[in-house]
């Protein structure tokens, strides 16, 4: 089989890639292991955890919010079993959708493990049996990343789970410790401890979700230990011990000291993800990767003429959307055309109860790089919409660049800050400055009022609080 473009994986960079080529006409070829497409994000990641994330916040709502709103429910109770039947409904139904939008624009699905055999050439070991050999103009490497493992601790997907295993526990455990406290542990140590069990979060560092900007991560911190989320910053885990009555976590101060040992029912190991490249032949043309395994890229292409590379597997944050940007982008520049990603302007969110929502630089950064800036704050407690919902808990925070007049960061903590951020990225994407958000008419009473609120503040004449 010959191809214009073969893509080596059908996560959300690989399979958007593979759309857009097909649109431009390019006969195109995507290779999947896993036998559904979709990759980490759909199959085990962002969709099933937000499926269960949105089902939790019904089930506590129902139990903690709903009685101070008027609305009482007697015998609620948890059934399990329909709630991770209803996310594998939902991850069901959308690894066909995008099977089907492969066949919509001509792209041939090929099930199985691809790797570069010689450039032009990728062989493939079908999931049926046997092989099969694509000739290709280009090649796309779009394989994603895997869980960090944690040297000593052995992973059985029940007791001690990856996100993976996180996501299908049989039952709630009384106690589960979160190693780790980045999106993937907060999210998921969020869905368990609002279905009843008692979670410690054991982080290295001595902040949670330590790339995002301090103020906000001290905010969103204190709002887990309000909800009943306990936190062991500063401290490293040194072994998981099972035990026949649950397992014992030894910890110790990241700085040295005396260990302590936690006992657990299940141990979630969450300290990140590391590109995927094992056995895909990349040594066999060349191509190289720096210390961490990272495939490095120049406007998408590697060292070796013709591969190209994408999404977790190359530098950058290892999120779907910023996947998706370079699969697009790739494909365009394939094709002869124009081909652009804005690393800038590439929004992050936590999907927890309240969502983090962030985009662009943070002021540690805007100060370790001696930017001059302006802040503007505004707290959803003063926000009618927010109070009216019961929702009051968080902050938006908008930094300006001095020099330019242009929003350089926006920082946000309150309910449903992951849709209103995409207001903001359109607004940096146009090179907004404050005062021009802060001028745009927004409709009352909306949660969105807060970000033109905290953009009025940028310039000192915040209104409403």
């Amino acid at each position: 089989m010959s191809y214009d473009l073969v893509i080596i994986g059908g996560g959300p960079g690989g399979y958007n890639c593979a759309i857009r080529a097909g649109q431009l006409g390019l006969k195109t070829a995507i290779i999947e292991s896993r036998g559904k497409l979709g990759g980490t994000c759909l199959n085990v990641g962002c969709i099933p955890s937000k499926a269960l994330l949105h089902a939790s916040e019904y089930f506590e709502a129902a139990s903690k919010t709903f009685p101070s709103m008027g609305v009482k429910i007697t015998g609620l109770e948890l059934d399990l079993p329909q709630m991770l039947k209803q996310k594998e409904d939902a991850v069901d139904g959308l690894t066909k959708g995008v099977e089907f939008l492969m066949r919509k624009h001509k792209v041939d699905y090929v099930k199985g493990f691809g790797a570069i055999a010689g450039v032009g050439r990728v062989e493939v070991k079908l999931i049926d049996g046997g092989s099969q050999t694509l000739e290709t103009k280009a090649i796309v490497i779009a394989t994603g990343s895997v869980p960090t493992p944690l040297p000593g601790v052995d992973i059985d997907e029940e007791r001690i789970v990856t996100s993976t295993g996180a996501l299908s526990l049989k039952q709630v455990p009384g106690k589960m410790i979160v190693i780790g406290a980045g999106v993937i542990g907060l999210e998921l140590g969020s869905v368990w401890r609002r279905l009843g069990a008692e979670v410690t979060v054991v982080e290295f560092l001595d902040k949670i979700t330590p790339t995002i900007d301090t103020e906000i991560s001290t905010a969103f911190q204190r709002t887990l230990k309000k909800q009943g989320m306990k936190f062991e910053l500063g401290h490293k885990v040194v072994g998981v011990e099972k035990a026949s009555g649950g397992l014992l976590v030894s910890i110790e101060p990241a700085k040295g000291g005396a260990a302590r040992t936690l006992e657990a029912d299940v141990v979630l190991v969450a300290i990140g993800r590391k590109p995927f490249t094992e056995g895909l032949g990349i040594e066999t043309v060349g191509v190289k990767t720096d210390q961490r395994g990272f495939i490095p890229n120049d406007h998408f292409k590697t060292n070796i003429d013709g591969i190209y590379v994408i999404g977790d597997c190359t530098t950058g944050p290892m999120l779907a959307h910023k996947a998706e940007d370079e699969g697009i982008a790739a494909a365009q520049a394939i094709a002869g055309q124009w081909g652009h990603v804005n690393y800038d302007v590439i929004p992050n969110v936590i999907y927890t109860d309240p969502e983090v929502a962030t985009v662009g630089k943070t002021e540690e950064e805007l100060k370790a790089a001696g930017i001059e800036y302006k802040t503007g704050k505004f707290p959803f407690m003063a926000n009618s919409r927010a109070r009216t919902n019961h929702e009051t808990e968080g902050m938006v925070k908008v930094l300006e660049e001095v020099a330019t007049k242009k929003v350089v960061g926006v920082h946000m903590v309150g309910a449903g800050v992951g849709e209103m951020i995409g207001e903001v990225c359109v607004a940096m994407e146009f090179g907004a400055s404050a005062e021009d958000i802060a001028r745009t008419c927004h409709a009352h009473p909306t949660m969105s009022e807060a970000i033109k609120e905290a953009a009025k503040g940028v310039d000192g004449w915040t209104m409403q609080a």
